[in-house]
């Protein structure tokens, strides 16, 4: 599945600056991230990709230091992931999508930066080929990785919200967020990980929560 199902929300030329720093921080997390996941018990296959997943991060990184001329706060120790792999799967392929959204955001004021919503297009495909793999296969596997996506599904809002703190985006804040999170949905719920009902309550408690209802 693409991004491309839905127009991204054109933002305005100030926000630009915005995006970059955020692309900064989230590219150093994707980093650590991968490396984190090649110290666990991951299949053959899924190794060797992290490899190459880690040189397309550390060179995206690259390139967001030299546009903002600062690099990001150094990590004491790399970030905790999942063990098993079922779930570490799910991870990736929730930070990726993640990710996705935002380079769709960001091509929108930076066209010359294709190539890498290009790469994070491979790095979802992947994931997403995993997990077919893995919901395909034995029971129990399948259901820890539905235990973990809604999970996941669960802290995303507030992932999103930490991502979109910026006084230039305050404007389209929660339009954004909402374009995101549908997205995401619609990428979990494709792939079975998650069920209709379960994505809609979740929008919906959101919804509710920034109402003040």
């Amino acid at each position: 599945m693409s991004s491309d199902a839905a127009t991204p929300i054109r933002l305005p030329p100030e926000c630009e600056t915005a995006l970059l720093e955020r692309f900064l921080k989230a590219e150093a997390m994707a980093l650590w991230t991968v490396r984190s996941a090649r110290l666990q018990d991951v299949p053959q296959n899924v190794y060797a990709f992290l490899r190459k997943h880690e040189e397309d991060e550390q060179q995206h990184l690259s390139q967001f230091e030299t546009m903002i001329g600062r690099q990001p706060r150094e990590r004491e120790r790399l970030p905790s992931v999942p063990r098993q792999w079922p779930a570490l799967a799910v991870q990736l392929y929730g930070y990726e999508s993640l990710g996705l959204e935002f380079a769709t955001l960001l091509v929108t004021l930076r066209p010359d930066l294709v190539s890498i919503r290009e790469d994070e297009l491979v790095h979802v495909e992947f994931f997403e080929q995993e997990i077919h793999r893995i919901l395909r296969g034995g029971a129990a596997a399948a259901e820890q990785a539905r235990v973990s996506a809604l999970a996941w599904w669960r802290k995303l809002p507030r992932t999103v919200d930490r991502y979109l703190e910026a006084t230039v985006l305050d404007p389209c804040r929660q339009a954004l967020a909402e374009q995101i999170l549908v997205a995401i949905d619609r990428r979990f719920r494709e792939t079975g990980l998650l069920q209709r009902k379960e994505a809609t309550t979740m929008r919906s408690v959101r919804l509710d929560q920034e109402e003040g209802r």
